[in-house]
């Protein structure tokens, strides 16, 4: 979890801010996220992106780690993706994301035509949560896909792993005191990247 401080130096500037374009060349990205109140809950839309030189087949996925307060059955996808739970998840690779065992994992995994090329978005991916902005947390976003191949370089699988927001249920780890966020708002994932990530992993605890 990041330090009050650190946290509201990294949002002050992406509150409030419209979806951006991912230009990193590693995998899927979350490149923003919108949080609306919902009848008694909170919509958490998470929009993500092919970038430059990746394509997207059939059984390329990407997980969402430790999102807190998951609704049943609230889940919506576009078309050719399908959803599933778990509380822990194998991480792609060699990436090591933090997985809180209490928490639900969100896989989200590719069964459509192959799109042989970004730069795109692939759309909006939607799960209802008991929290908002309010009780929200550093997390990992990580996926499985290929880069696109070309008369020089063949296609590579890619492995990647990136940080995000998600709802955190309150008791489940100590997040401090936080800054109040106005909802609803939507928050630019993309300029977060790794480096948000690593120092995530040294200052946040979890039980």
């Amino acid at each position: 979890m990041f330090r009050p401080a650190k946290l509201a130096r990294l949002t002050a500037a992406a509150v409030g801010a419209v979806a951006i374009a991912a230009t990193a060349q590693g995998g899927l990205l979350p490149s923003s996220l919108k949080v609306d109140a919902d009848a008694g809950n909170f919509r958490w839309q998470y929009a993500v992106t092919l970038p430059t030189n990746m394509r997207l087949q059939s059984g390329d996925y990407f997980t969402i780690y430790d999102f807190g307060g998951l609704v049943d059955g609230s889940i919506t996808a576009p078309e050719g993706w399908t959803a599933s739970i778990a509380k822990k998840t194998p991480p792609p690779g060699k990436t090591t994301p933090t997985d809180n065992p209490l928490i639900d994992d969100v896989t989200f995994r590719y069964s459509g035509e192959t799109i042989p090329k970004g730069q795109i978005g692939l759309g909006n991916f939607v799960m209802l949560s008991k929290f908002g902005l309010n009780n929200k947390a550093v997390t990992e976003f990580t996926a499985q896909n290929y880069t696109s191949p070309d008369d020089d370089n063949p296609s590579v699988i890619v492995q990647s792993i990136t940080s995000t927001f998600a709802p955190l249920a309150p008791g489940s780890e100590d997040p401090g005191p936080t800054p109040g966020v106005p909802e609803p708002a939507t928050l630019a994932l993309a300029a977060i990247g790794l480096p948000a990530l690593e120092l995530a992993r040294r200052i946040r605890r979890r039980k």
